[in-house]
Protein backbone atom coordinates (compact mmCIF):
# COMPACT_ATOMS: atom_id res chain seq x y z
CA UNK A 1 0.00 0.00 0.00
CA UNK A 2 1.14 3.52 -0.85
CA UNK A 3 0.16 6.70 0.99
CA UNK A 4 0.59 9.77 -1.18
CA UNK A 5 -0.60 13.35 -1.54
CA UNK A 6 -4.07 13.63 -3.01
CA UNK A 7 -4.55 15.42 -6.32
CA UNK A 8 -7.48 16.75 -8.33
CA UNK A 9 -7.26 13.56 -10.40
CA UNK A 10 -8.47 11.69 -7.29
CA UNK A 11 -11.74 13.66 -7.25
CA UNK A 12 -13.98 10.92 -8.75
CA UNK A 13 -12.86 8.36 -6.15
CA UNK A 14 -13.04 10.88 -3.31
CA UNK A 15 -16.57 11.86 -4.34
CA UNK A 16 -17.59 8.20 -4.37
CA UNK A 17 -16.05 7.54 -0.94
CA UNK A 18 -17.74 10.61 0.53
CA UNK A 19 -21.03 9.53 -1.04
CA UNK A 20 -20.70 6.19 0.74
CA UNK A 21 -20.59 8.16 4.00
CA UNK A 22 -23.73 10.13 3.12
CA UNK A 23 -21.86 13.20 1.84
CA UNK A 24 -22.97 13.21 -1.80
CA UNK A 25 -20.74 15.31 -4.05
CA UNK A 26 -19.80 15.72 -7.67
CA UNK A 27 -16.30 15.06 -8.93
CA UNK A 28 -16.14 18.69 -10.08
CA UNK A 29 -16.95 20.05 -6.62
CA UNK A 30 -14.39 17.77 -4.99
CA UNK A 31 -11.73 18.71 -7.57
CA UNK A 32 -12.28 22.38 -6.74
CA UNK A 33 -11.89 21.74 -2.99
CA UNK A 34 -8.80 19.57 -3.50
CA UNK A 35 -7.23 22.36 -5.55
CA UNK A 36 -7.89 24.83 -2.70
CA UNK A 37 -6.37 22.45 -0.17
CA UNK A 38 -3.29 21.95 -2.35
CA UNK A 39 -2.33 25.63 -2.10
CA UNK A 40 -3.18 25.97 1.60
CA UNK A 41 -0.10 25.26 3.76
CA UNK A 42 -2.40 24.43 6.68
CA UNK A 43 -4.17 21.59 4.85
CA UNK A 44 -3.09 18.12 3.72
CA UNK A 45 -4.89 15.45 1.77
CA UNK A 46 -3.44 11.94 1.91
CA UNK A 47 -4.66 9.13 -0.30
CA UNK A 48 -4.12 5.41 0.30
CA UNK A 49 -3.52 3.48 -2.89
CA UNK A 50 -3.50 -0.29 -3.48
CA UNK A 51 -2.47 -1.75 -6.83
CA UNK A 52 -2.66 1.71 -8.40
CA UNK A 53 -6.19 2.40 -7.17
CA UNK A 54 -7.19 4.91 -4.47
CA UNK A 55 -9.00 3.05 -1.67
CA UNK A 56 -9.10 5.66 1.09
CA UNK A 57 -8.14 9.14 2.17
CA UNK A 58 -7.71 11.44 5.14
CA UNK A 59 -7.97 15.22 5.06
CA UNK A 60 -6.16 17.28 7.67
CA UNK A 61 -6.19 20.89 8.81
CA UNK A 62 -3.55 22.41 11.07
CA UNK A 63 -4.87 25.12 13.38
CA UNK A 64 -2.75 27.49 15.49
CA UNK A 65 -3.79 27.92 19.09
CA UNK A 66 -3.71 31.31 20.70
CA UNK A 67 -3.53 30.08 24.31
CA UNK A 68 -1.04 27.24 23.81
CA UNK A 69 2.29 26.99 22.01
CA UNK A 70 1.49 24.11 19.68
CA UNK A 71 -0.98 23.79 16.86
CA UNK A 72 -3.60 21.09 16.72
CA UNK A 73 -4.48 18.88 13.80
CA UNK A 74 -8.11 18.34 12.88
CA UNK A 75 -9.11 15.31 10.87
CA UNK A 76 -11.90 16.50 8.60
CA UNK A 77 -12.62 13.21 6.86
CA UNK A 78 -11.23 9.70 6.99
CA UNK A 79 -12.78 7.37 4.44
CA UNK A 80 -11.90 3.85 3.33
CA UNK A 81 -13.80 2.03 0.61
CA UNK A 82 -16.23 -0.66 1.73
CA UNK A 83 -14.27 -3.46 0.07
CA UNK A 84 -10.99 -2.37 1.72
CA UNK A 85 -12.24 -1.80 5.28
CA UNK A 86 -10.75 -3.98 7.98
CA UNK A 87 -7.40 -4.28 6.19
CA UNK A 88 -5.53 -1.68 8.24
CA UNK A 89 -5.74 1.13 5.68
CA UNK A 90 -7.54 3.52 8.01
CA UNK A 91 -4.95 2.93 10.72
CA UNK A 92 -2.08 3.52 8.29
CA UNK A 93 -3.66 6.79 7.15
CA UNK A 94 -4.17 7.80 10.79
CA UNK A 95 -0.57 6.87 11.68
CA UNK A 96 0.76 9.01 8.84
CA UNK A 97 -1.51 11.91 9.85
CA UNK A 98 -0.25 11.72 13.44
CA UNK A 99 3.35 11.58 12.22
CA UNK A 100 2.85 14.70 10.09
CA UNK A 101 1.10 16.50 12.95
CA UNK A 102 3.89 15.70 15.42
CA UNK A 103 6.50 16.76 12.85
CA UNK A 104 4.69 20.08 12.51
CA UNK A 105 4.63 20.61 16.29
CA UNK A 106 0.99 19.83 16.98
CA UNK A 107 0.17 18.96 20.56
CA UNK A 108 -3.03 17.05 19.78
CA UNK A 109 -5.26 15.52 17.14
CA UNK A 110 -8.97 16.22 16.94
CA UNK A 111 -11.77 14.52 15.05
CA UNK A 112 -15.51 15.00 15.10
CA UNK A 113 -17.62 11.96 14.41
CA UNK A 114 -21.42 11.93 14.37
CA UNK A 115 -23.09 9.75 17.00
CA UNK A 116 -24.50 7.46 14.28
CA UNK A 117 -20.97 6.44 13.19
CA UNK A 118 -20.51 3.73 15.82
CA UNK A 119 -17.88 1.81 13.80
CA UNK A 120 -15.83 4.98 13.49
CA UNK A 121 -15.99 5.53 17.25
CA UNK A 122 -14.70 2.01 17.84
CA UNK A 123 -11.87 2.62 15.36
CA UNK A 124 -10.80 5.86 17.06
CA UNK A 125 -11.07 4.33 20.54
CA UNK A 126 -8.70 1.54 19.45
CA UNK A 127 -6.31 4.26 18.28
CA UNK A 128 -6.47 5.80 21.80
CA UNK A 129 -8.67 8.76 20.95
CA UNK A 130 -10.82 9.84 23.88
CA UNK A 131 -14.27 11.35 23.81
CA UNK A 132 -14.22 15.06 24.55
CA UNK A 133 -17.73 16.45 24.67
CA UNK A 134 -19.19 19.02 23.95
CA UNK A 135 -19.16 20.04 20.32
CA UNK A 136 -21.43 22.90 19.30
CA UNK A 137 -22.42 23.70 15.75
CA UNK A 138 -24.23 26.49 13.97
CA UNK A 139 -24.91 26.22 10.25
CA UNK A 140 -24.44 29.42 8.27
Amino acid sequence: MLIREGTVQDAPVLAQLLGDLDYPNTSEAIAERVAKMAVNPDSRLLVAEEEGKAVGFISLHFIPQIALAGEFCRISYLCVSDHARGGGIGQKLLDEAERLAAERGCDRMEVHSHTRRVRAHTFYARAQYEESPKYLLKKL
